[in-house]
């Protein structure tokens, strides 16, 4: 048998075209995923490998947007196939398919970095996973172009300011003008020709000459010594400019015999600089205001030391947390995340704040809470953005957890062996995808003494090294078992130490937010 299978058909009218790598040894199964796709309204255009060489080729020829494998192949697996998709640098969503694997090796290969699983007995998942997938995907390679665009737009404008033409002339010792660049007529609008034998000071404004021609006489007496004797100018077309001026009295010198000046216009670098000064000013102010938003101290509650913290990326930015007290009197831990961080997914992040805390207080079902704020959110935000939210609701009597989740990064119980007890996962769409959407509430699940519960947004996982590599939810779970413990929040403040000294201390690309709950 031949140990790969291409098929492509024809796209189906109003179909989205699929590119799809099925690791799979049975034929049968590969069609059944594509059939499946295609009736959830995609056109599959699929290929079908069993063998790693196969997958490597594949890898190398075709541009793929997902790829769904089995985990026990004949002469290959799950585990051997990601592990190829990741030496490749490729960001494909890996997604298993298998026909029975147990919730430990579902875990590990979710930590090995597959995005989903799924069981072929259960494939009702199956179309909904992919479309999350393919978002979040183009979420990761938007984030990465915009990266690429900012420092390729930083490198250009620092090779124009460096290279920028100034004005240069060479002046008499009273300030006539012997010989000028051309670049005058690009700052100042004049002639250079015409500005021969005319003094350079009388273009500049009334209430700088005096003082300019001061400088200047002060420069005579200083052979070779560069002198600064910056002021405004005025314009052919009557406007001020800026020179940032150094003088270099070479009248001395045969070959030039006279003052050199180098005169820089740095009138558009200052008004940068003043708006810059307001937009810090404006950024300062906004980042107090969000911070005043989050909860000032945690909930005291018998048996369970709770913190959380969040850090934007930007002076402000779209990561959520919270501790909502719902009408039956019972706290529930809330963290979300905007598309986005800036000023944009702020505001949206404090409106899904005020929704959460008024549904809260008149209501303890979190789906009804998530259902409603996700209508209202859905009227407010257009199709490009989104909310991701993740709601656990903490009985302390009883010591359980119940959660619902919008599509949001999954949770994690820690028993006291640093094993994952429980993920707290996805119950529903993203608020503001799909404004009719519901959401479901996970069943209780039992905190046992010695158990910690960590709620986190995607930005701690996804934290790069200098070499690109992430810093996934493994090496977060390790920490937070190695200091279990210290309190909770020093908890929160160990990992987010540990994020910036595994970046580099280089800038902060996404928010970084986290819960920390332990159960004493």
């Amino acid at each position: 048998m031949s140990d790969t299978t291409i098929q492509s058909n024809p796209p189906g009218e109003g179909k989205r075209v699929l590119r799809v790598l099925v690791v799979e040894d049975s034929e049968f199964d590969a069609r059944m995923l594509v059939g499946l796709l295609r009736a959830g309204g995609f056109e599959p255009d699929f290929e079908r490998v069993e063998t790693a060489g196969a997958l490597r080729a594949a890898l190398g020829q075709g541009s793929w947007e997902v790829i769904l494998a089995d985990y026990n192949l004949p002469k290959f697996s799950a585990p051997e196939a990601l592990e190829i998709l990741q030496g490749s640098q490729l960001d494909i969503p890996f997604i298993i398919v298998s026909g029975g694997i147990g919730e430990d090796t579902a875990v590990s290969a979710m930590k090995s970095g597959a995005h989903d699983y799924l069981m072929k007995g259960n494939l009702a998942r199956l179309v909904p996973a992919v479309e999350r997938e393919l978002r979040e995907a183009a979420v990761r390679a938007s984030r990465r172009q915009a990266v690429k665009d900012l420092r390729a737009s930083e490198l250009r404008h620092r090779s124009l300011i460096e290279n920028a033409s100034d004005v240069i002339a060479v002046l008499d010792s009273k300030g006539f003008v012997q010989f000028v660049s051309p670049a005058c007529e690009r700052v100042l609008g004049r002639n250079a020709e015409a500005l021969i034998n005319s003094d350079w000071f009388a273009l500049a404004h009334g209430e700088d000459q005096d003082r300019l021609r001061a400088e200047f006489s002060q420069a005579l007496g200083q052979a070779g010594t560069p002198t600064v004797i910056g002021g405004r100018f005025i314009a052919a077309d009557g406007s001020e400019r800026m020179l940032d001026t150094i003088a270099r009295n070479l009248l001395d010198d045969e070959s030039i015999g006279g003052v050199v000046i180098n005169a820089r216009d740095i009138t558009e670098r200052l008004k940068a600089q003043e708006a810059m000064h307001e937009s810090e000013e404006q950024f300062r102010i906004a980042s107090e205001i969000q911070q005043r938003l989050f909860p000032r101290t945690s909930p005291q509650l018998a048996g369970f030391d709770i913190a959380g913290a969040s850090k934007p990326a930007a002076a402000t930015g779209g990561d959520y947390f919270d501790y909502l007290t719902t009408s039956d009197g019972q706290i529930v831990l809330a963290v979300g995340d905007v598309s986005g961080h800036g000023i944009g997914p702020a505001l949206l992040m404090a409106e899904t704040r005020a929704y959460l805390r008024i549904l809260a207080r008149n209501r303890n079902d979190l789906s009804l809470i998530l259902t409603r704020t996700n209508m209202m959110v859905g009227e407010d935000v257009g199709k490009d953005m989104f909310v991701t939210m993740l709601l656990a609701k903490l009985d302390a009597g009883k010591r359980t957890i119940v959660h619902a989740s919008a599509g949001h990064s999954p949770a994690f119980i820690l028993g006291s062996d640093g094993e994952v007890k429980s993920e707290l996962r996805r119950t529903g769409m993203p608020l503001g995808v799909m404004p009719e959407a519901g959401y479901t509430v996970s069943k209780p699940v039992q905190l046992g003494k010695g158990d910690v519960l960590v709620l986190l947004t995607d930005g701690l996982e996804e934290t790069t090294n200098p070499e690109g590599e992430l810093f996934g939810v493994g090496r977060i779970l390790k920490e937070v078992h190695r200091r279990r413990e210290s309190t909770a929040a020093t908890i929160v403040d160990c990992v987010f130490g540990l994020l910036k000294k595994y970046s580099g201390n280089v800038e902060q690309l996404d928010d970084l937010t986290m819960i920390v709950v332990k159960a004493d």
